[in-house]
């Protein structure tokens, strides 16, 4: 079961040969006739229960079934219409005064044709009424008012400070009972309408319909189709075969290898492409004039630069020094101020000093009652012990036999009791082991190599 832990990186040489020697192939030899060993695994098979089974159960231990008796259904009374005549009349029909109604007259006035084709000289009534006058404007009518600030100073009262009155806030004690779950001592009483009224009543057996017996037709099954009965198979030649036959052309001569290609195309010496020269560049003689038509034609103009369209300032500049009053700064001064105390009126109404009777409706009225829990009808989960011993026993621990476990010697960088010949091309590591053996006339041991490969 040795597995080599080298990858073959072939490190010595290229040689493609694989090595296939390890201490299992040495050991183990391969046998034609020998069948591999058979598993003793069980089987993965349900297997039946061959006791009789007692088909009562804790629900019909528990549950029986009551008399059931069917629940009285009342018969709907039929509808009978009352005989008589139905006397219609209401206090509408009689208060009511039908008036006659004629149809509404169009107020839509008559169409006008004009059948004049003259040129119509008129003059509207706008026009004729409504003139243009020479209006003059009008001079205004406001009356100069010249600001005077008050000499004396304001210490008038509003009405909230005249009104309001500054008292604590004095947070009112809170009455709510406290969500606490009161427990009961008495036991609970399981007794509700529904045990104490209930009857039980007895069900009726119920209704099984019959299962009806398949009877099968007398008359014979008429298989014949339309398919059948149109298409019937009239006898014919079948389809020839436009193929050509594959016919192998065959020749008894002898090929003497010499073909079509070789005897035409013959060898031909092929001569270099030739290989032209660049001539050198000569400047011609003489000196380059640089002037063209454009440069000789062009005419050069004195143009005056653009006037800007700016209009020319007004402004006045003057030496005498700027003067920076003005009659916002006059009229208008600054004046001594000081945060105004808080007006506090004095308090009117006296504060209680008596105790604050707290006693409400709900407080008189409210009985408190002590909370009886409902008991829990869950069946207490208790496990039945059992004095049998428990039968452990299983087919592995009957039929399964320890073996040693050996350990590979290949594992070891440097295996005990062996001794390294040579290294392989592909990294593996070859050693020997002495291992004695008696021969029949010497009782000294005789040396045995043995590969092992690392």
């Amino acid at each position: 079961r040795h597995r080599c832990p080298h990858k073959p990186t072939r490190i010595y040489d290229n040689g493609q040969q694989q090595c296939l020697t390890t201490e299992y192939v040495e050991k183990y030899p391969k046998y034609s006739n020998i069948s591999p060993p058979r598993s003793l695994k069980p089987k993965q098979e349900y297997q039946v229960h061959r006791g009789k089974m007692e088909g009562i159960t804790t629900f019909k231990s528990d549950y029986l079934p009551y008399d059931i008796v069917k629940r009285h259904f009342q018969v709907q009374e039929e509808y009978k219409p009352k005989t008589g005549e139905i006397e219609l009349g209401t206090t509408y029909q009689k208060d009511y005064n039908a008036h006659k109604i004629q149809p509404v007259t169009l107020v839509r006035p008559l169409e006008r044709k004009h059948t004049t084709r003259g040129k119509l000289d008129t003059i509207p009534t706008y026009q004729d009424d409504y003139r243009s006058w020479e209006v003059q404007r009008r001079e205004p009518c406001k009356v100069d008012h010249i600001y005077h600030p008050p000499t004396e100073k304001f210490g008038n009262s509003t009405t909230f400070q005249d009104d309001f009155v500054p008292r604590e806030l004095n947070p009112r004690q809170s009455f709510k009972p406290p969500c606490v779950a009161k427990l009961s001592d008495v036991p609970f009483d399981s007794t509700t309408s529904h045990r104490t009224s209930y009857i039980a009543h007895q069900l009726e057996p119920k209704f099984v319909r019959s299962k009806e017996e398949y009877k099968p037709s007398n008359q014979p099954f008429e298989d014949l189709t339309t398919h059948r009965n149109d298409f019937k198979g009239l006898p014919g030649q079948l389809a020839k075969s436009c193929k050509p036959e594959n016919a192998e052309v065959r020749s008894n001569g002898h090929f003497n290898g010499v073909t079509e290609f070789q005897d035409r195309f013959q060898p031909w010496l092929v001569s270099l492409p030739e290989v032209r020269k660049i001539k050198e560049y000569v400047p011609p003689p003489g000196n380059m004039d640089f002037n063209s038509t454009s440069h000789l034609d062009y005419i050069k103009h004195e143009i005056s630069p653009a006037v800007p369209i700016r209009p020319v300032s007004n402004g006045r500049r003057t030496n005498a020094p700027f003067q920076g009053n003005t009659t916002t700064k006059e009229d208008f001064k600054a004046w001594g101020s000081c945060r105004q105390e808080i007006i506090k009126k004095q308090q009117e109404i006296p504060q209680p000093t008596g105790k604050f009777y707290d006693l409400t409706t709900f407080k008189s009225h409210y009985i408190p009652h002590q909370i009886i829990p409902a008991p829990s009808f869950k069946p207490v989960h208790a496990i039945v012990p059992n004095s049998a011993p428990f039968q452990d026993e299983t087919m592995y621990r009957l039929e399964y036999t320890p073996k040693k476990q050996e350990i590979c010697p290949a594992n070891y960088p440097s295996p005990p009791g062996y001794v390294y010949v040579n290294t392989d091309s592909r990294g593996h590591k070859f050693f020997r082991q002495l291992i004695p053996e008696f021969s029949k006339s010497n009782s000294n041991p005789i040396p045995k190599e043995v590969a092992v490969v690392s």
